[in-house]
This record gives structure tokens, C-alpha cells and sequence, in this order.
């Protein structure tokens, strides 16, 4: 090939270089570009059949390129091969490019090969092809080893993500149940006055009962000693009368007890028959003697409906025992703030329970502000409160969800009025052991 033919084969090369990698006109590639030209760039998208497909590649990255600082490249022509004719050429060259993008400094090595033809005295370009080299081990021709090496890299990472996710869950069941213990220390304290009050009515009939026998076990003596058999009789039959009282009494406060170590132990889980009504009864009382210890000024007129229907049913009594006494407790709580607002209030607060068809009924009620609209929606997400800080969890209500809805199979509802109170619902399947 004469000299002067290569120089416009170079220029022509060097004019298509500049094309697409700086910004200048596109229409000047029509003396330049074959008007079927075919080519393939580096990513799967930049694929060109046509001068005008390529145009349009070219304005593309002049326009990509203005989002681009400190852009720059350097040409280097690795090997030119010619024809015998020298109406033909292939030009291969190494580009390297340098940029910043969001001020991360981004250096990227292509490879161009271009595919030439002379004729009517110019150089055209009929295809080119792009290619970004990637670096393997030597003789890893297929890349395998780099893929090998790159998919131990990521499973390397998602093992390290699994295990702080692992952690993390840890992490929150330990919180949970710390949680979980906190409620249900908090509603025990809330308890523990009105434990005591309940504990010492039975212990009071229990040492009354026994300073009497005591008495009459001496005036039977007496008797005996006198030898009037039909009155040492009667005594005895006191006594015996005052004994039953005694354990009477003695098995009320056993059952006390064993409530509260019941409510303050881990849930088991298991379902067990359970007198729905007396368990309702006990927290109610317990409830409110727990909070008369705390306020002696507070008082509640309490009622009760209980539908004696029902019997027992099959339900996890520690942990229904607790939703209960969680309704009961803000019952009381709302009616007393209610009343700390207006002395003329009369606090009302209800508990009654239902047999239907298919489920059970339980139903908590107070007279007091009932629930404002714009908090409604959130009172069983956990750790919403409308108590002031340090007077409550914001867990009770959630918890007291979770054992309806996911330990029962039940529904825990709630219907409110401003200024006239509000009804929590508990139903639950009616499996019944009658």
C-alpha cells in the first residue's frame, strides 16, 4: 500500500475514533461510514445495522457523556493488517478511558477492531466490534476459574449476611422475651396490692376460725371433765364446722396463689378447660383492689354478666388470664382519669361473657373518654401508649392480639365512643368440655 493511501486510511481511522468518542457532528460520518454497516459495542444493548442505528449511538453517548467529569482516553493502534490489494483493512486498537461519575474515578480499557474498504478514492468503515478485556488466570481460556472465583466471593458474602441476619434474629428473640417478661412483671406489680387485699380476707376468716376453736376445744374439756357427753357432742360439732370454714378459706387463698405463680410463669402453651367466668371474676377483683391500694381516693362500681351457660373452655389460661386482666386494667385506668377530670363521674366498669353457636363472648366495658379517632387504628401496634411515660410498656394491647388472634384462633375487637366509653370484645371458638 502507497504512503499516501495509508495516511487517509489513518486519517479516515482516526476521524472514526473521534465520532464516537468525542463530541463531534454526526453527519459528518456519512462520507465516512458504509451505509450497511455493522457493528457490536460493550454492552448487549449496542448493536448497529445502518448509519442511521449508528448516529443514533453516537448521540447517545455524547449525551451520556456531559454527566461525566475529568473525561478523557488514550489511543493505542495495536495492529493494522491490509489486503494484497490494499483495498481492504483491519484496525485493532486498545482504548483506555478515564472518568468520574458521581465522584467515584472510573478507569475502563476497550478494545476495538474495525473492519475497512477503499473505494471511490475514500476509506469507509463496513464493521466494527467492541470488546472489554477481563483479566483470568493464565490458560483459563473459557473463564471458568474467574467465575469459579468470583460465585466464592458472593457465596462468601451472602454467608456473612446470613449469619449477621442469624445474629439479628437472635438478637430480637432475646428482646422479645425480655419484652415479653417486662409486660408481664409490669401487670403482675399491678396485681400485687390487690393479691394482698384478696389473701388477707380469707387468712382473717382462717385465724378467726381457729381463735374460736381453740375457745371452744377448752369449753368442751370442760364439759368433759364435768362428764356431760351430749354438750362436749354439740362443741365438737362446732368445731368440726369451724374446721370446714378453715379449709374452706384456707383452699381460697391457696387458689390466690396459685393464680398468680400460674400468670408469672412461662405459658406452657397448652390448652386446658378453664372456667372462663370465674377466671374473668378473679381479675376483675384483683385488678381493682391492685389499683384502691395504689389510689385509696379511686373507686369503680363493678359489674358483672356472666352467662353460666358456657362451663369450661379449652383455652391457655395463663395467657388469656393475662388479656383479661389487661382489658380490666385500662378499664379501670380510663375511668379514673375520667374522674380526675369531673368529681360528679360515676366510674362504671363491666365484664360479661356470652355463649353463642359458634363462639364465646367476652366483653370488657368502661364509661370513661373512650378512644380518639386519630389513635384507633394504632392501639394494637406494639409499643403504642397513650399513657404517660414509665406508666405502661405499650405492649399490653399487642400481646393481648397475638394470644386472641394467633394462640386461640380468636378475634380481639374494639368499639368506642367520645366521651361515653369503650367495649374491648374477646370471642373465641366455642370448644367447650361440657
Amino acid at each position: 500500500m502507497d504512503k499516501n493511501k495509508e495516511k487517509a486510511l489513518l486519517s479516515a481511522y482516526q476521524l472514526w475514533v473521534q465520532s464516537f468518542m468525542e463530541d463531534l457532528p454526526v453527519d459528518q460520518l456519512d462520507d465516512l461510514i458504509a451505509t450497511d454497516i455493522m457493528g457490536f459495542g460493550t454492552t448487549a444493548e449496542e448493536k448497529v445495522f445502518g448509519i442511521d442505528s449508528l448516529k443514533e449511538l453516537c448521540r447517545l453517548g455524547q449525551e451520556q457523556r456531559k454527566f461525566l467529569e475529568d473525561y478523557r482516553y488514550r489511543l493505542n493502534i495495536i495492529k493494522q493488517q491490509y489486503s494484497n490489494d490494499g483495498n481492504s483493512a483491519v484496525m485493532v486498537a486498545e482504548i483506555n478511558l478515564s472518568f468520574k461519575a458521581k465522584n467515584i474515578k472510573t478507569e475502563l480499557p476497550l478494545r476495538i477492531s474495525t473492519v475497512m474498504f477503499y473505494e471511490s478514492e475514500k476509506w469507509r468503515i463496513i464493521h466494527w466490534h467492541g470488546s472489554l478485556p477481563v483479566e483470568t488466570e493464565e490458560g483459563d481460556t473459557w473463564h471458568a476459574d474467574e467465575m469459579y472465583r468470583k460465585n466464592r466471593e458472593l457465596q462468601n458474602l451472602v454467608d456473612e449476611r446470613t449469619a449477621e441476619l442469624k445474629q439479628s434474629i437472635i438478637n430480637l428473640k432475646s428482646t422479645q422475651a425480655q419484652l415479653i417478661h417486662s409486660e408481664k412483671m409490669a401487670s403482675l406489680g399491678e396485681l400485687t396490692a390487690g393479691i394482698a387485699h384478696e389473701i388477707q380476707n380469707p387468712l382473717n376468716f382462717v385465724n378467726n376460725f381457729s381463735e374460736v376453736s381453740n375457745e371452744l376445744i377448752d369449753e368442751m374439756n370442760e364439759e368433759l371433765d364435768k362428764g356431760d357427753l351430749e354438750e362436749a357432742k354439740a362443741i365438737s360439732l362446732d368445731i368440726k364446722q369451724n374446721l370446714e370454714k378453715i379449709y374452706h378459706h384456707g383452699k381460697r387463698a391457696d387458689n390466690i396463689v396459685k393464680g398468680m405463680l400460674q400468670h408469672s410463669r412461662s405459658s406452657s402453651g397448652t390448652k386446658e378447660p378453664t372456667d372462663i367466668n370465674a377466671l374473668a371474676d378473679e381479675y376483675l377483683r384483683l385488678a381493682y383492689h391492685g389499683l384502691r391500694a395504689k389510689d385509696k381516693s379511686f373507686n369503680s362500681t363493678m359489674e358483672t354478666d356472666f352467662d353460666d351457660t358456657i362451663g369450661k373452655i379449652n383455652i391457655v389460661p395463663q395467657d388469656m388470664g393475662r388479656v383479661i386482666l389487661n382489658l380490666i386494667t385500662n378499664a379501670f385506668y380510663a375511668v379514673n382519669e375520667k374522674k380526675e377530670d369531673d368529681e360528679n363521674f360515676k366510674p362504671i366498669v363491666s365484664v360479661s361473657t356470652k355463649k353463642n353457636d359458634d363462639h364465646i363472648t367476652i366483653r370488657v366495658s368502661d364509661n370513661g373518654n373512650g378512644i380518639p379517632k386519630e389513635v384507633l387504628d394504632k392501639i394494637f401496634q406494639p409499643f403504642f401508649t397513650t399513657k404517660p411515660t414509665g406508666e405502661g410498656t405499650g405492649l399490653g394491647l399487642s400481646m393481648s392480639y397475638d394470644i386472641v388472634t394467633k394462640g386461640h384462633g380468636g378475634k380481639l375487637m374494639v368499639e368506642t365512643t367520645e366521651n361515653k366509653g369503650t367495649t374491648f370484645i374477646i370471642e373465641l371458638p366455642n370448644t367447650t368440655d361440657n
